[in-house]
């Protein structure tokens, strides 16, 4: 009978970042109903969703003398609990001879570890359910009848690239991974996986740590995000017993399954990316999406429906457990603040597409001996098929292929798939004939070595100094160590002459990187010539004293942290507990050092929201840069990635975040592309596929249309812009502006020649008039030209350029025309604006905003031959002389200032041509009174001033001092006094 996947979403405390970015709840929990809220809509109503479970795990508990969360609140889900609802369901199907699945989904950081691991006292659903199971079993062995038995196997996966791996035997690993084959019967599996017996949660503990350090070092060695990685772990539990004298044999394959960060670099806004799509990191979770969703559209009747399972490893592993044999449990776990809003909200979305999946979950039992009887009748009936020349039984491959219609490639991968399918039989048989203590006595020869290492490794981290790593995922931090011992420590790679005592791999390791010296307790580390090595964040070059506690950064990506048992003892009797750093806490530091924060209005007291999430860009961004530039000097690609600050000034607003871009040089031509935030992540990825290759000797270089670190020259480039501010429009006064053009350093990049001319109807100028105050405006017409001449000494790079802006309500941009071949190009462009009737919001746009112009460009293939000449990437590099970690930045206190001289220039030209003009008609009424003297006129006519003032609406209270002279005749035109009484 079809039985619905069951769902539960559960919501995690604050985290420290979370709570210093003062992040908002956006989450609520009632029942089984889970609410979110946008945090950019605060009086839209809530968006709903209804699970199995929601477990409310925000807040409402305390931590026990054992550190155990225990609830406060009647609404708090503690780890138990979450273990009655959905642990005790696994494990009893477990029994019953089903298959278990059980998925954790998320992103990175939502707190899936913790429901599917724990930390601590705080045990998740994979070790409480393993201890159970062998609870269970013990206590099934006391009484157990003869032929009764209760055997465990246990596997280690990790999918990361399209790659399957195994964390049991990673010195087995093949460039390209393991191999996914498809058995007829079982369905799909991965060839020569290491299944291990288990006879204890003891045994399943040391293998999943086994597991994870393996996963660690192979991350760290690939410079592999692991966070992009799905970890699968299958615990394989058989029951054998004896009923009415026939043996019977029950299996379940328990999986439990660790997904990878939800987030994906192009579901956020990498648009235009030429390679967008290209990153195999990302198939497995889109092709898992596409499942879903095919699986709910078949649950609601639509039968046509493919579901795509072979699109990728993931989903071909996990088709039992998404639409087959298996009885299916996911856990989505969430993040209540608000600035993970989008993530949140796929997740959830993503959970309620799962509700709708159906499986088929049938109890595995057989007898015993008609497996075995099934297992040699199938390895018959494919040897004969392979005998005869395939499914079609032709004679030979090439008659098969003419007569099934099938290729020659087709028909040798259909006898490829028999003899693995032979081969898997033949392993299950071998298994099943072995004995459980034979099993068990082989695994405890080969565990023995291992686990005596480790004891005298634990005994020696007593009194021993020693390095353990930290990593961004804190199930791989501390996975790694390297004891200190007395004298010296070589580090290096395994090609260091003499050899390495500790050999490390990956970006920026040289052959022979460091020396560790250890005189009686004392440490002090060097780094050889030309290493890269940071310790709390600062470069050093010469030798440095370690303390505990101490952040060391070898090469680009490998971070361990100093830990001394003497140090800590001492430190410990002073201060108390002393809380170790973690992976955030250290790149905070390096970008702190990096001065990237400062420019970012780091370190300031009572700092906006904004600010707060501008330094947690770059503190995601900066170590980004670092592994990108090192991956170039490696593969030898000759740019280099540089951090740039766009404030909300640079881009035409008045207010908002500054944004994280980033900039791509080429350091042979000097040409440069700049790329938003995510399209700069989304090749970090695919930039990390292309290293791996490297690493592992596969084919790794692609062609350029390919190749994550080239850009198409012809790319437009915005060179930089010019504002150009319009409060002078408002009183009718002409604007007319030679400006320096800028880059988002505010570097110089060439002078604009601007114009906007206040015209009438019929498009003439205005010259003279002008108005007192721009709300004399409001209801009347407006009409002015916008005029951009020429540029002045661009970049010689520059092929060919062109400007464009967007004025007050404009629903498009304007464009000048391209000019090609000169750095002086002539736009001769004009641009006719009329407003009928004038609005207050005009006015205020006139007054308040200024007219982003953006001056774009193609680039030169040759760039313009400033490069930095001949030399591989590291040679062009370190002639760069610049900060790796990305560049200084002025920061957007710079900005305002800049800005405000600019806008305060402009009212102060206003007012300048505001006081000509009316010194202008003040001359030409004092004209008007020289004539009347002259000619001995004792009557000025109302005409005559209206003609000179041009506006006399504007002069309004001088033309009636002058219409009451002309009334009366009381005024002589002869006498100064009186003259000066006209034009006051």
């Amino acid at each position: 009978m079809a039985e619905s996947v069951k769902v539960a979403v559960r919501v995690r405390p604050f985290n420290s970042r979370e709570i210093a970015r003062k992040a908002t709840l956006i989450i609520g929990m009632s029942g089984q109903q889970t609410t979110i809220k946008d945090p950019e809509q605060p009086k839209a109503e809530p968006k709903k969703f209804a699970f199995d479970y929601s477990y409310w795990s925000h807040d409402g508990f305390k931590e026990d003398a054992n550190g155990y969360l225990q609830p406060t609140a009647a609404k708090y889900c503690d780890q138990h609990k979450v273990f009655q609802d959905l642990g005790i369901g696994v494990l009893d199907n477990a029994w019953k001879g089903y298959n278990c699945s059980l998925f954790a989904y998320g992103q990175t950081g939502s707190g899936k570890s913790y429901s599917m691991v724990g930390y601590g006292a705080n045990k998740g659903i994979v070790p409480v359910s393993c201890e159970e199971l062998f609870k269970r079993i013990n206590e099934k062995r006391k009484s157990a009848a003869e032929g009764e038995e209760y055997q465990c196997t246990f596997s280690m996966m990790e999918i990361y690239n399209e790659q399957v791996r195994d964390l049991l035997n990673p010195k087995g690993a093949k460039a390209g991974g393991l191999k996914v084959r498809q058995h007829p019967s079982k369905g799909f599996y991965v060839d020569q996986m290491t299944v291990s017996p288990v006879d204890s949660y003891a045994d399943i503990d040391a293998k999943i740590t086994e597991g994870t350090k393996n996963r660690t070092v192979a991350a760290t060695n690939m410079n592999a995000t692991s966070s992009r990685a799905h970890t699968i772990v299958t615990v394989n539990f058989t029951q054998k017993n004896k009923e009415s004298g026939q043996s019977m044999t029950k299996t379940s394959s328990i999986n439990l399954v660790d997904l990878a960060g939800s987030e994906r670099a192009d579901s956020t806004g990498a648009t235009g990316d030429r390679l967008k799509e290209g990153s195999m990191i990302n198939q497995s979770l889109s092709t898992l999406g596409n499942v879903i969703k095919a699986l709910a559209d078949l649950s609601m009747g639509k039968s046509k429906t493919q579901v795509p399972y072979r699109d990728s490893v993931l989903t071909k592993l996990l088709k039992n457990a998404l639409g087959g044999n298996s009885k299916t449990v996911m856990i989505a776990a969430l993040s209540p603040a608000d600035i993970n809003f989008d993530e949140t909200l796929s997740t959830l979305r993503f959970a309620d597409r799962a509700k709708a999946i159906k499986t088929k979950a049938v109890v595995n039992e057989s007898p015993t001996d008609k497996l075995i009887r099934e297992l040699r009748e199938e390895n018959l009936k494919l040897m004969e098929m392979l005998k005869s020349g395939g499914v079609m039984a032709a004679p030979d491959a090439g008659a098969s292929a003419a007569a099934g219609g099938y290729t020659e490639e087709e028909v040798a991968e259909m006898k490829r798939e028999m003899e693995e399918a032979m081969k898997k039989n033949s392993e299950d048989l071998d298994q099943m004939k072995k004995t459980w203590e034979e099993q068990m006595k082989k695994e405890m020869e080969e565990n023995k070595g291992k686990a005596e290492i480790g004891k005298k490794e634990q005994e020696k981290k007593k009194t021993t100094p020693y390095l353990w790593n930290l990593n961004e995922d804190p199930s791989l931090t501390n996975m790694i160590t390297h004891i200190i011992e007395n004298g010296k420590t070589r580090v290096g790679t395994p090609a260091a002459d003499p050899a390495a005592n500790i050999i490390l791999k990956g970006l920026s390791i040289q052959k022979e990187h460091a020396i560790i010296i250890n005189k009686n307790g004392t440490v002090t580390i060097k780094p050889c010539s030309g290493a890269q090595l940071m310790i709390n964040g600062q470069a050093v070059k010469g030798e440095t004293l370690l303390h505990h506690n101490d952040r060391v950064l070898f090469g680009s990506s490998q971070f361990y942290i100093f830990h001394h048992p003497k140090e800590l003892a001492k430190l410990a009797k002073k201060k108390g507990k002393i809380e170790a750093m973690t992976f955030e806490d250290a790149q905070q530091e390096i970008a702190q050092n990096s001065g990237m924060l400062a420019a970012a209005g780091g370190g300031k007291a009572g700092q906006k929201k904004e600010d707060l999430l501008l330094q947690e860009d770059l503190v995601t961004i900066l170590p980004m840069l670092n592994e990108a530039n090192a991956m170039s000097e490696e593969l030898d690609k000759k740019v280099k990635f540089e951090c740039a600050l766009i404030s909300p000034q640079a881009r035409g607003l008045r207010e908002g975040r500054t944004e994280v871009k980033v900039k791509m040089v080429n350091m042979e031509t000097g040409n440069e592309w700049m790329w938003d935030r995510i399209k700069f992540i989304n090749r970090k990825y695919l930039m990390q596929e292309m290293y791996q290759n490297y690493v592992q000797g596969g084919e790794w270089d692609v062609p350029r249309d390919q190749d994550p670190f080239w850009e198409p020259v012809d790319t437009d480039l915005l060179i930089g812009s010019v504002h150009v501010y319009l409060q002078s429009i408002g009183y009718l006064i002409e604007v007319e502006e030679n400006l320096t053009i800028t880059d988002f350093k505010g570097n110089e990049q060439g002078h604009m020649v601007v114009e906007i001319r206040p015209c009438n109807k019929q498009w003439a100028d205005l010259d003279d008039e002008f108005v007192d105050d721009p709300i004399e405006l409001v209801g009347k017409d407006l009409y002015f030209k916008l005029k951009i001449q020429n540029i002045l000494g661009l970049p010689a790079k520059f092929g060919s350029s062109y400007c464009k802006f967007r004025f007050y309500l404009d629903e498009k941009e304007s464009s000048t025309k391209i000019v090609a071949g000169t750095i002086n190009p002539n736009f001769d462009y004009e641009k006719n604006y009329g407003f009928n009737p004038v609005t207050e919001q005009l006015i205020n746009y006139l007054a308040n905003n200024p007219l982003v112009i953006e001056v774009w460009g193609k680039q030169k293939e040759e760039g313009d031959k400033r490069g930095k000449g001949a030399g591989n990437t590291k040679q062009l590099m370190s002639r760069e002389k610049t900060m790796v970690m990305g560049t200084k930045q002025g920061g957007k206190q710079t900005d305002d200032l800049d800005e405000a001289k600019y806008k305060m220039n402009v009212e102060l030209n206003t007012l300048r041509k505001r006081a000509e003009r009316a010194e202008l008609k003040v001359k030409r009424v004092w004209d008007i009174v020289d004539a009347a003297k002259k000619n001995k006129q004792d009557v000025i006519k109302v005409s005559q001033v209206d003609q000179a003032l041009r506006t006399p609406a504007r002069w309004k209270a001088a033309a009636m001092v002058i219409k009451n002279v002309n009334m009366t005749r009381q005024v002589k035109m002869g006498k100064e006094t009186s003259a000066a009484c006209v034009i006051q």
